[in-house]
């Protein structure tokens, strides 16, 4: 078969022979007319337009062309299919040339006249070293397509536990509002039912829990606001109330937690008030779940002790050490700037066993029986601390008790922000 600018044979494989030579060209094509299917062209510009429009998977330039020259051809068509595999062909052999081709890309470099053998051998071995290239590349995008579906997976899963975890906080959050709304709905119910009129200190009584479920209720919608502002991924306005303040609404909170009722609860006000640089709303929940969590570590009789103080240095880091008895988190995120809130919740529990202590901020882990504890209370101190920039120390000793300590920057009274 006569090929005058081009000509295509059908075969598995592909090659591309460019000469400006007749003779050559069809020798080529010839002896590998019954191995490849092969592409023949007699100048650099036919030989871009089979690349492409085929899929070439190896191809014998010669060098000294008439117009582009076989070194410009190979950088043009290993632009056009980086994977295309070259042999050089030249009957004016230099080290310049051949390092340059070498240097584009080119697999091999063979002079003329070409030995059949070796010529078969340089064509074969570019054939396999094409295949070896497109198993490679395929593996590699298999493997791409295999990271990126598990990337999508991963955070496919990470947005549904993110909102689960959401979900299960608002629960466990407002849980604690409607536990104190229901203990003053009780006391209010037995004074009603105890009395054939309301006036005078009944009446008065009954107009403060009334106030007190208000509350209640509007730290309910509070927390839900917060959540959903979460979600919708806008932060919420920071209302500082005094840190004495909170723990006078602690006392009053807990007064009525059924947690609160065998055990001892001593609340101490702060000698010097400061603002914590935290949502009001948020300190009183951090404080609640730790203080909720001290009276429920025994179901005997014991004491909760909360106190606190004003740091007028920042925290010597380097003396507080992770081990079996203690831990300190959020470290690297404190704002370790004076002033800075101390508020600790000491009770003289059974302390916790030294296994659990590196476990005990992890969502939903628990100790508590199924009824009795979701295992968020300190994962969502732990977030809370963590978004005011402060940090938690918990020391624990079995048979002696725990104690957690909130540090969280403030600053007085005196000083605006």
């Amino acid at each position: 078969m006569e090929c005058a600018g081009l000509c295509v044979d059908q075969t598995d494989q592909q090659s591309l022979i460019v000469d400006d030579e007749e003779g050559p060209r069809q020798s080529l094509r010839i002896v590998f007319k019954d191995d490849y299917n092969i592409l023949l062209a007699d100048n650099g510009n036919k030989a871009i337009e089979l690349m492409k429009q085929h899929s070439v998977d190896a191809a014998v330039l010669d060098i000294r062309m008439s117009g582009m020259s076989g070194v410009e051809l190979l950088g043009k068509l290993k632009g056009i299919n980086p994977a295309v595999e070259v042999i050089m062909l030249t009957a004016y052999e230099t080290i310049e040339t051949a390092r340059q081709a070498l240097r584009l890309g080119a697999c091999d470099y063979l002079t003329k006249p070409f030995d059949i053998s070796t010529m078969r051998a340089a064509i074969a071995n570019a054939m396999e070293r094409h295949l070896v290239s497109e198993e490679i590349n395929t593996n590699n995008q298999k493997l791409h397509e295999l990271q990126e579906e598990l990337h999508n997976q991963k955070l496919q899963e990470e947005i549904v536990r993110t909102k689960g975890e959401i979900y299960a906080s608002v629960i466990h959050d407002i849980n604690g509002p409607l536990t104190i709304i229901s203990g003053f709905i009780e006391i209010i119910n037995q004074h009603i039912s105890s009395a054939t009129t309301l006036e005078g200190g009944g009446l008065e009584l009954v107009k403060d829990r009334l106030a007190r479920i208000t509350r209640q209720v509007n730290n309910c919608i509070e927390i839900s606001q917060r959540y959903l502002s979460f979600l919708r991924n806008r932060s919420t306005e920071r209302a500082p109330i005094g840190t004495n303040q909170i723990l006078s609404d602690l006392g009053e909170l807990l007064k009525v937690h059924p947690s609160a009722h065998k055990n001892e609860l001593i609340i101490h006000s702060l000698k010097e008030d400061l603002f914590a640089e935290i949502n009001g709303t948020d300190l009183i929940q951090i404080l609640l779940n730790l203080t909720i969590n001290a009276l429920q570590c025994s179901p005997d009789p014991h004491r909760v002790e909360i106190y606190g103080l004003r740091l007028t240095q920042p925290l010597v880091l380097p003396q507080f050490h992770d081990g079996p008895e203690s831990q300190f988190v959020n470290r690297e995120g404190l704002h370790n700037v004076a002033p800075l809130l101390a508020v600790s919740v000491q009770d003289n529990g059974p302390g916790i066993s030294p296994d659990v202590v590196p476990k005990i901020f992890q969502p939903f882990f628990t100790t508590k029986t199924a009824n009795k504890g979701t295992g968020l209370g300190l994962a969502i101190v732990h977030r809370f601390v963590k978004e005011g920039k402060g940090a938690i120390h918990l020391q624990t000793k079995v048979g002696k008790g725990t104690t957690f300590t909130v540090y969280l920057p403030a600053h007085d009274f005196s000083v605006k922000k």
